[in-house]
């Protein structure tokens, strides 16, 4: 049985552990907040974008080579967003291992060829995907220390090129959405090539506006400049997603590490008072056998 100094250290070290997961569940509501505010201001932002693509898509009659598609598909790169922190409960691997299973199912021998690329975000996604000799062709870590839309925008500017040039035939953004504080949505968006057709029906707004629109210069100049922005928005809205999924996913891994501290600790003392007082006894009964023997002679 441990003796009365190891359960006291014990409560110690556990009251201590408490202390650390209780601050970091505040530091991450507090990150929270500013992540879902920026989430939330991006979400209309993005989906008006696609409306305006849309409704270039089906007024254009030139082929932009962003939107060419291959009848065979020989190169497959997929941007898996992860994170550059732990202590986030399944957050990153849950992604992760929904990634391997998609490839798995359907990239299967692409990766067999090595014809499948894999771009990572954040420490975690690097980590795993190199541990498991997937070819990693660039990787970004530390990239949430400092969120800024020009990194998304430089790391989306340089796929498209190299989709343009037929490096890749099919491009991938893997992220977890934003649904609630306690859950997120697993999601492996295809971005590249765009989908004319997918474009036009998320265009809510561009189905219901039955208006006649002049486009200056014209719409092949516009749909042009639109669709570089469209994808960089894209991915940074995939970023976002998964900075607020992530923030989210940790307060709620150190709320639940905090309260089972707090169980833990309770048990602890507990069991620190049963052996103080089994203690106590046995010196009572020391004492009055003693004063026995004594009071015997």
């Amino acid at each position: 049985m441990a003796n009365l100094r190891d359960i006291r250290n014990r409560i110690t070290s556990v009251n201590n552990t408490q202390q650390i997961t209780k601050a970091m569940k505040m530091v991450a509501a507090a990150k929270l907040r500013k992540a879902q505010e920026r989430m939330v201001q991006t979400r209309p932002y993005a989906s008006k974008i696609q409306d305006v693509v849309g409704r270039l898509v089906g007024s254009s009659t030139d082929s932009n080579p962003i939107m060419r598609s291959t009848d065979e598909v020989k190169n497959v790169l997929m941007i898996v967003v992860g994170s550059d922190k732990g202590l986030c409960g399944g957050f990153n691997n849950n992604l992760f291992k929904e990634v391997e299973k998609n490839i798995e199912s359907s990239f299967q021998e692409y990766r067999d060829e090595d014809t499948l690329s894999i771009v990572t975000l954040g420490k975690k996604a690097q980590a795993y995907f190199k541990k498991r000799k997937y070819n990693v062709i660039d990787t970004h870590p530390g990239f949430f220390d400092d969120l800024q839309y020009s990194k998304t925008s430089d790391i989306m500017s340089a796929v498209t090129q190299n989709f343009i040039t037929e490096e890749y035939d099919e491009v991938y953004i893997a992220f977890n959405e934003f649904k609630s504080v306690i859950a997120q949505n697993r999601k492996i968006e295809k971005v590249l090539p765009i989908d004319p057709n997918l474009i036009s029906v998320g265009s809510d707004d561009a189905s219901k506006d039955s208006n006649d629109y002049i486009f200056e210069p014209n719409s092949e100049a516009i749909l042009e400049r639109l669709l570089p922005l469209h994808l960089n928005i894209q991915l940074w809205k995939a970023v976002l997603e998964s900075n607020a999924s992530e923030q989210g996913a940790r307060m709620s891994a150190m709320d639940s590490a905090t309260e089972n501290a707090k169980d833990l600790e309770r048990d602890l003392r507990l069991k620190y008072n049963q052996v103080r007082q089994s203690a106590i006894t046995t010196e009572i009964s020391e004492i009055v056998s003693g004063a026995q023997a004594l009071g015997g002679n």
